[in-house]
């Protein structure tokens, strides 16, 4: 039986690289879907989640996964995200996922909003500036 190399990518470093996958299952925006090897090659935006995997050796694998995003080519699988954790417990990881990878992203949201402020005063003073007679 044909199997599926997998590579999870995170921004400094390789996560992950397991050989003999059999199949994927993963969560994006519109729900969980599943990959064997034989599927059309495709890309996936991914949303914080478990991701699993299986193999022959070790059976079920449980990730948690920041978003990022899948590419299928062939038999290989690459996945690039921004944080992941790997675990044997489902269920610590479900609420890794919600206490770290989300509350980040409200964290990352207040800070894009006061770098907005920020900049948008900066432009205002800078115009102001600009429009001074010299």
């Amino acid at each position: 039986m044909r199997s599926m190399t997998l590579k999870v990518l995170l921004p400094f470093e390789v996560f992950a690289q397991e050989q003999g996958v059999s199949r994927i299952v993963f969560e994006t925006a519109q729900g969980a879907f599943g990959l064997l090897p034989q599927r059309l090659d495709c890309v996936a935006a991914l949303a914080p989640g478990i991701l699993i995997f299986e193999t022959a050796s070790d059976g079920e694998v449980f990730l948690a996964l920041d978003e990022g995003v899948l590419v299928k080519t062939g038999l290989s699988v690459l996945i690039s995200v921004r944080r992941a954790l790997r675990g044997d417990d489902l269920s610590r990881l479900r609420d890794a996922v919600e206490q770290e990878f989300l509350t980040l992203d409200a964290h990352e949201e207040v800070l894009r909003t006061a770098m907005a402020r920020l900049e948008t005063g900066f432009m205002r003073r800078f115009a102001s500036m600009r429009d001074r007679p010299s």
